[in-house]
This record gives C-alpha cells, sequence and structure tokens, in this order.
C-alpha cells in the first residue's frame, strides 16, 4: 500500500499523511470496541440491579474485572508478538 512511485512529492506526502491518519481512526475504534466490550462484560457480572450510584460491593467488582479483562487482554497480546517474532526469525 505503500507503493506511490507515480506520485508527486506533495502527493505521496498527503497519501502517507492520510494513511496515517487511517491507522489512527483504526486505533480508536478498536479502543472503543475494547470499552463497550468492558462495559458489557463487567456490567452483566457485577451489576445486580442498576440504582442511583454504585454500591462498594459492585465498584470493586467493576473495578476487578476491568483490570483482569486488561491483564487477560495484554497478555494474549504479549504472547501473539512473541510467536510473531519468533515466526520472522
Amino acid at each position: 500500500m505503500d507503493n506511490f512511485d507515480n506520485f508527486s512529492a506533495s502527493e505521496k506526502a498527503e497519501a502517507t499523511e492520510l494513511q496515517r491518519m487511517i491507522a489512527v481512526e483504526q486505533q480508536k475504534a478498536q479502543f472503543q470496541a475494547q470499552v463497550h466490550n468492558f462495559t458489557d462484560v463487567c456490567w452483566d457480572k457485577c451489576v445486580e440491579s442498576p440504582g442511583s450510584k454504585l454500591d462498594y460491593r459492585t465498584e470493586t467488582c467493576l473495578v476487578s474485572c476491568v483490570e483482569r479483562f486488561i491483564d487477560t487482554t495484554l497478555t494474549i497480546t504479549n504472547r501473539f508478538t512473541q510467536m510473531v517474532q519468533k515466526g520472522a526469525h
């Protein structure tokens, strides 16, 4: 996708900037999807009946749930990265 041989210098710069902006927007979308996933999973697990404010148990459950979710995601991502790096060598 970086094949800009027939483009002028300014067109190449614009195309490169567009690619960067698309990558940033994709990262934002992935982050939002992850937050939505946290919300769904942890809400279903921790919130028995919604009220005007969270009780201590519910708040603690939500915090622990999100932390576990993040830890698991990071572990899987790191493991996948290691596998890809080993495959590249």
